[in-house]
């Protein structure tokens, strides 16, 4: 069987009713992808809607957006995104959400996709998100019947960083908040500033600057 993890990607595509453009951060994409592709394992995508996800931080002056962008057969698998009830949870080692504005709106109730990563964690894989992708996992319940992040550290876009980019009273609710909410052990850094934390299988990363190190702490959690 190919190693295999699974990135999940938001198919929502306006900042609520601002009408500003967002989607998946295209380097909260890349960098992690780069250092999974470069130790061997096969990534495929999977979002809310399948098909082509809109795509925001589109730079590509940043070398590991530039590789990703123009891997034809990468961009043939992430424009074609599959639909959550095409994944078959077993096939993967890990489960990886990118943030991106448009997570906070169409991730957290997605029960398809919180469903793929409760079996993959139950199943001894690995959850991963960075900065707006955690919203994807504040309603994850394991098999116990308890949220996933209940008792363990974890982190996410700040409410500081939230405010700083002016969209505090856009999100449909504060990332940091939420993440409180449900019984995780929040823990930050200052805004902007590069922040991973692991907790038995969980990882979550701060923020855009956080990508790179949440695909190298995931690295380190697989098999080899």
């Amino acid at each position: 069987m190919k190693k295999k993890i699974l990135f999940v990607v938001t198919s929502h595509d306006k900042k609520g009713s601002t009408g500003e453009p967002t989607g998946y951060y295209l380097a909260e994409v890349s960098h992690a992808w780069k250092v999974l592709k470069e130790a061997g394992y096969e990534i495929d995508f999977v979002s809310p809607k399948g098909g082509k996800p809109p795509v925001d931080g589109f730079d590509l002056s940043d070398a590991e957006n530039k590789e990703f962008w123009e891997d034809k057969y990468y961009q043939d698998k992430i424009n074609n995104s599959q639909k959550p009830a095409d994944v078959k949870p077993e096939d993967y080692l890990a489960i990886y959400y990118a943030g991106g504005h448009g997570a906070v709106w169409d991730l957290p109730d997605n029960a398809e996709i919180s469903a793929i990563a409760t079996k993959i964690y139950e199943n001894k894989g690995v959850v991963a998100a960075v900065c707006h992708g955690p919203a994807g996992i504040v309603n994850i319940k394991l098999d116990n019947g308890k949220y996933l992040i209940e008792g363990k550290k974890v982190n996410g876009f700040t409410n500081e960083e939230e405010v700083a980019v002016k969209l505090d009273k856009v999100v449909p609710f504060l990332l940091e908040d939420k993440l409180i909410e449900r019984g995780g052990i929040y823990e930050k850094s200052e805004p902007w500033k590069e922040h991973v934390i692991t907790d038995q299988r969980l990882i979550t990363g701060q923020n855009p600057q956080s990508a790179r190190a949440v695909g190298q702490a995931l690295l380190a959690l697989l098999p080899k």
